[in-house]
């Protein structure tokens, strides 16, 4: 039998990916003891209800206790004031880690409290929901995604290529590049296309000449992706904007210019320039569906919604 990649995993925060961890450590065999903590004392009894730990603690500090591997699952802006609560507490060679979508602002805010005897390994799993709480969590979340670690100069190579097996035990595809360039690419394809689906959603919430009842009930297939994406954790997306900030300005300044160029196109009537852009996007979600990272099913995939059978009405028995 192999033995556990950890002895003790120490989960701070059980929302959507922090459950999901939770059981993949279960399902995988990858750790003797999972401690799970968040300060909420209803959403810690949701976590023991659905078994996702085998301790349970509302302070991080004691969770992190003899735990050789600690997993930060918050947003990002509370991931320095949660370094500096459970660093005096962590053994010694305890690898720390995280989830969040930002890796320089983590970096910065972590790292001036971890002690040196700690191995600090910064990630990020390109995977998620609109869902969120530990009710949301489920074993597959984290299959054929990718997960990018921002390991430090001075990390123990050991302990990147232990965080690396780890993750792809979870299913997941695993790269390592520089937190700078992490955060310039996922301002582009993850935190700016979050910020345009806030606005379009919320553009149509405001409109004054078309009513919130016609938003919902003629939304096309379009408008509706849109919401999905707007529906997110609106604490964790607006610590990504805070904390990101000149990527996403740098990348919105690009968007922007590009935007203009549309309206100019559509102005004048350029229907080239309409139809060669949107060719090249076409091979864009070509490329994602190749690369296992999307179904080419009709529809994203969804099922199809059954249209209830209707009664007969009286005389048509």
């Amino acid at each position: 039998m192999t033995a556990p990649l950890f002895d003790r995993v120490a989960l701070i925060g059980i929302g959507l990916i922090g459950s999901s961890l939770a059981l993949n450590v279960k399902a995988g065999g990858l750790a003797r003891h999972v401690a799970v903590t968040t300060r909420r004392r209803e959403t810690l009894e949701k976590a023991e209800a659905l078994g996702l730990g085998d301790s349970y603690h509302l302070e991080a500090a004691e969770a992190v206790k003899d735990a050789d591997f600690v997993i930060l699952s918050v947003p990002v802006g509370v991931c320095g004031a949660i370094a500096r609560e459970i660093a005096p507490h962590l053994r010694q060679g305890a690898i720390v880690s995280d989830v969040g979508s930002v890796k320089g602002a983590v970096i910065e805010q972590m790292r001036p409290h971890l002690p040196e005897t700690a191995e600090f390994v910064p990630a990020h799993p390109l995977a998620g929901t609109e869902h969120s709480g530990p009710e949301a969590g489920f074993v597959e979340l984290f299959r054929n995604r990718w997960c990018i670690l921002t390991p430090l100069a001075d990390t123990d190579p050991a302990a990147v290529a232990k965080v690396r097996t780890f993750w792809e035990a979870c299913g997941a595809n695993v790269e390592t590049m520089t937190a700078e360039h992490h955060d310039l690419v996922l301002a582009i394809v993850s935190h700016v296309p979050h910020l345009i689906a806030y606005n379009i959603v919320g553009t149509a919430a405001d409109l004054e000449t078309v009513t919130q009842q016609e938003v919902v009930k003629f939304s096309a297939s379009g408008f509706r992706d849109f919401t999905r994406i707007a529906a997110s954790d609106p604490t964790m997306w607006r610590d990504v904007f805070l904390t990101n900030r000149d990527a996403v300005l740098e990348m919105l300044a690009r968007f922007s210019e590009d935007l203009a160029s549309l309206q100019r196109a559509i102005r004048w009537g350029d229907g080239d320039t309409l139809f060669d852009l949107f060719t090249r996007t076409r091979a864009i979600r070509r490329g994602i569906i190749e690369a296992g990272q999307d179904t080419a099913k009709p529809n994203f995939g969804r099922e199809a919604t059954a249209t209830p059978a209707r009664e007969p009405a009286p005389g048509e028995r």
